[in-house]
């Protein structure tokens, strides 16, 4: 009798991006090994927003900015950073002349 070969056990991640009319957040398994780049790749969200430059956009896990060549871990939480409009300095400084 011949035995079946073990799976190749998966790291889960998952990746979240945001803009106005599109919230795209995805449950990945991906390979032992995979980086921040190839995850983001193999989720599927450069499809479905376009608009996403690697080279420009920044991404970080949990809430910290990472290079794309990091490796993802269990449980990483994979998040694209848009640009920002203003600076929140600037919008914060805005607010508080118009209460005066």
């Amino acid at each position: 009798m011949r035995s079946m070969p073990e799976p190749t056990p998966g790291l889960t991640v998952e990746l979240c991006y945001a803009k106005p009319g599109l919230q795209f957040l995805r449950t990945l398994s991906v390979p032992p090994g995979t980086t921040l780049q190839q995850a983001i790749t193999l989720s599927g969200v450069l499809d479905a927003a376009p608009e996403i430059d690697l080279t420009t956009c920044q991404a970080g896990i949990h809430g910290k900015h990472r290079p794309l060549a990091t490796e993802v871990r269990e449980g990483d939480r994979i998040e694209i950073y848009r640009p920002l409009i203003i600076d929140p300095k600037d919008a914060r400084r805005r607010r508080a002349a118009g209460k005066t």
